[in-house]
C-alpha cells in the first residue's frame, strides 16, 4: 500500500555551501533536509514531510495536493517584452505554424 505522503515530489541535490548532499520536496518549498549520502537526505525529507502532513492534520489545515495526482489545464499566461512577442509571431508566420505551438515546441 501506498503511503498518501510517497506521491509527493522528492529531489536530492549537492549543496556547496552545506558540503553535504539536500532533500528537497516541491511541493513543501520550505523544507530540507541535510545528510552526508543522498539515500540518507532522501529518507529525511520524506520522514519530515510525513511529520509536516501528520501536523497540518492535527491543526485542521489545508494539506498541499501531490503534483502527480494534481489536474493541469495545459494553459498558463505569460508576459513578455512586447519586441519578444513581435519576434516570436514572426517566427511562428514564416514557419506555418501557430505562435502557440511554437513557444509550446520551445518549452520542450
Amino acid at each position: 500500500m501506498v503511503n498518501e505522503t510517497d506521491r509527493y515530489t522528492y529531489r536530492v541535490t549537492w549543496s556547496e555551501e552545506d558540503q553535504e548532499h539536500v532533500g528537497l520536496c516541491a511541493e513543501f518549498s520550505s523544507l530540507s533536509w541535510l545528510e552526508e549520502t543522498p539515500e540518507e537526505a532522501l529518507k529525511g525529507i520524506r520522514n519530515l514531510v510525513q511529520e509536516c502532513v501528520a501536523d497540518l492534520k492535527s491543526q485542521n489545515e489545508i494539506v498541499p495536493v501531490p503534483l502527480s495526482i494534481k489536474d493541469f489545464s495545459g494553459k498558463f499566461m505569460v508576459r513578455i517584452p512586447p519586441e519578444t512577442h513581435r519576434m516570436l509571431a514572426i517566427q511562428a508566420s514564416e514557419s506555418g505554424i501557430s505562435l502557440n505551438r511554437l513557444v509550446s515546441s520551445k518549452l520542450h
